[in-house]
């Protein structure tokens, strides 16, 4: 192995570690964030400040998260990775991105201090359940549609091993059987199960769910454009968003 090929492997593999420990600590803050109605962040404004430091946290998941997937985002993210490994590591780099910007939302976030509804008993308990399900969907979906390209390790490894990533084709099996978006779907979801309803979180659910209905038709645009009329035949057939009993081809 020449040296080239070692420091190619090093950049792999920082940029795996990096990814990974962002994607483990954006999905802890995220999931004891929400549960807790965004009552934990460290955020230090009060007041109308607080509100405009939230708007920004808010905002900028659904925005940079888009522009990330447009044309120019997947340019850029080719060119961020020395040795000419941006586009093989884009996987890797998006990942990391997108963790570090939920990390971002949960732990800057200023609380309100204020709780409009916290659950008690045995409704707690159903909400409790829910919440989890929600979670396990959510990892369900992102197993159904590639967790190497979910959790951004398709990229690193594939440099590692000395080879380029492959990427398969658009997911059809599982979840996505009854939609074309279960991870949005079961995304949505884990915004609204948790026992503690306050502003705060009641403000993130509604931006963010309604990204996850809107942002999709793009992402769907694209498959479009790379699968032609096999997609479409898979849009014709699979309900958008709401799940739906899968129908056969040609019925």
């Amino acid at each position: 192995m020449t040296t080239h090929d070692l420091a190619r492997r090093a950049v792999a593999l920082a940029y795996g570690a990096a990814c990974h420990l962002a994607f483990l600590l954006g999905v802890g803050a995220m999931l004891l964030g929400l549960h807790e109605g965004l009552r934990l962040g460290l955020g230090p404004f009060e007041g109308a400040a607080a509100a405009a430091a939230n708007a920004v946290l808010v905002l900028q998941f659904p925005l940079l998260h888009s522009l990330v997937l447009s044309g120019p985002g997947r340019r850029l993210l080719g060119r961020l990775a020395p040795l000419g490994l941006g586009r093989s590591l884009s996987t890797t780099t998006y990942a990391t991105f997108a963790s570090l910007q939920v990390l971002a939302t949960f732990a800057l976030w200023s609380p309100s201090g204020v709780v409009l509804w916290e659950a008690t008993g045995a409704l707690r308990w159903g909400l409790e359940v829910a919440y989890a399900l929600s979670w396990l969907l959510v990892m369900k979906s992102m197993q159904d549609a590639g967790l190497a390209v979910q959790m951004g390790y398709l990229g690193w490894t594939a440099v590692a091993r000395g080879r380029e990533p492959r990427f398969g084709a658009f997911p059809t099996e599982g979840t996505f059987r009854w939609c074309r978006q279960p991870i949005y779907a079961a995304f949505a979801l884990t915004l609204w199960t948790g026992p503690v309803l306050t502003p705060d979180r009641l403000a993130l659910a509604l931006v963010w769910t309604a990204y996850c209905v809107v942002g999709p038709v793009w992402k769907e645009r694209r498959y479009v454009a790379l699968y032609g009329d096999a997609f479409r035949a898979y849009q014709a057939r699979v309900p958008f968003w709401l799940p739906a009993w899968p129908r056969r081809a040609g019925t």
